[in-house]
């Protein structure tokens, strides 16, 4: 007989022991996992059937996040098993049946040291106002770069701290600071919600788990603007086009105000990537470091967005570095293949003179 909650725990401590970064579920085929970027199958499993996957969602979720998913055919939660892991999981349909996708969470929140981004980039964690972006694709590291230095300024500062999450994914205990978390879906109705409450509720720092959407971005823009350090996300890759984003999402008429209040509050951006290395021993971390300074601030407010990179070339001396440098370097120091670098430039003429300098 089939039984949901020790067919998941298993599933999930292979994953553990593996050092998987995800886990898929999916009927008509056996489970699947992703190691150093590659998704492979679980040899030993058989193929999975929609029940058993419907089993298992009964088995993670209570009756109130059963509806959520029935009603909207997707969900996002976050579970704990004991002595296994903390876990991030997206629930949805697909062809009628439902998946699940788990991503795999450290109970202990990565000190920054660990994280592979540059010592520099920790002076964004002492500024008291403005807004720091952690930028990059799916999967990339950016809630881990958020939470980390979230834990910085818990351990060194007397603030209040809010996070805004969906779902939350690391717990944060109270250091130096008082930090309190809320989960979209259990504690408030919407990121645009919590986060116009949160500015009733005392706060020094705002972290926004992701900026969905104009209202949110218009709601997190003012309040670095009225005085508070907001640290929230972005699924871009770079600098420039992560200002694009913000300001596109914008009808053009409000487009100049959002550039006068981006130019104004906007910190730094660091912009990540996380790519298999040569020797398989899990993934290295490229980045992209852009601290704003006048310069960029006036960039950014005549709209001139494309030239930021250029100003992040000459502003080397200032800890900024563009990814294509971060690529070249990693390639030249043997960690990553000539490939995978191409496959994740996005200016293939840049990265090729960054190579050609060694």
């Amino acid at each position: 007989m089939f039984e949901s909650g020790s067919y998941i725990e298993e599933l999930l401590r292979y994953s553990s022991e593996t050092k998987s970064t995800d886990l898929h579920i999916c009927s008509g085929i056996r489970p699947m996992v992703r190691i150093n970027g590659k998704l492979q199958e679980i040899e030993d499993k058989e193929k999975v059937f929609p029940e058993q996957v419907d089993a298992i969602l009964r088995s993670l979720l209570n009756d109130k996040k059963l509806e959520k998913l029935y009603e909207n055919k997707v969900l996002d939660f976050s579970f704990s098993i004991s002595g296994v892991g903390r876990f991030r999981a997206n629930a949805y349909s697909q062809r009628g049946t439902y998946a699940i996708a788990i991503r795999m969470l450290p109970f202990q929140i990565p000190k920054f040291e660990e994280l592979g981004l540059p010592e520099i980039s920790k002076n964004l964690t002492a500024k008291s106002r403005g807004l720091i972006l952690a930028t990059g694709a799916t999967g990339s590291g950016k809630s881990t770069t958020l939470a980390s230095f979230i834990d910085l300024i818990n351990e060194n500062y007397n603030y209040h701290i809010i996070t805004i999450e969906d779902p939350i994914e690391y717990l944060h205990r109270h250091k130096k600071s008082l930090v309190t978390q809320r989960e979209i879906g259990e504690d408030c109705l919407s990121f645009s919600n919590a986060l116009r409450s949160a500015l009733r509720e005392d706060p020094d720092v705002i972290m926004v788990g992701e900026m969905r959407d104009p209202e949110t971005i218009s709601i997190a823009l003012t309040a670095a603007e009225t005085g508070h350090l907001v640290l929230s996300t972005l699924h871009t890759v770079g600098a420039s086009k992560s200002i694009d984003r913000i300001v596109d999402a914008f009808p053009p008429n409000q487009q100049n105000q959002i550039r006068s209040q981006l130019a104004t509050v906007l910190e730094g951006i660091i912009s990540q990537q996380l790519i298999p290395r040569i020797d398989r021993q899990g993934l290295a971390l490229a980045s992209e470091l852009m601290f704003v300074n006048p310069a960029i601030r006036n960039l950014i407010r005549e709209g001139k967005h494309y030239q930021i990179g250029s100003i992040m070339q000459t502003g080397q001396g200032q800890g900024m570095h563009l990814m294509e440098a971060d690529l070249a370097d990693l390639y030249n120091n043997g960690k990553v293949s000539k490939e995978e670098i191409f496959m994740r430039s996005t200016d293939h003429q840049l990265l090729t003179q960054f190579l050609n300098r060694r």
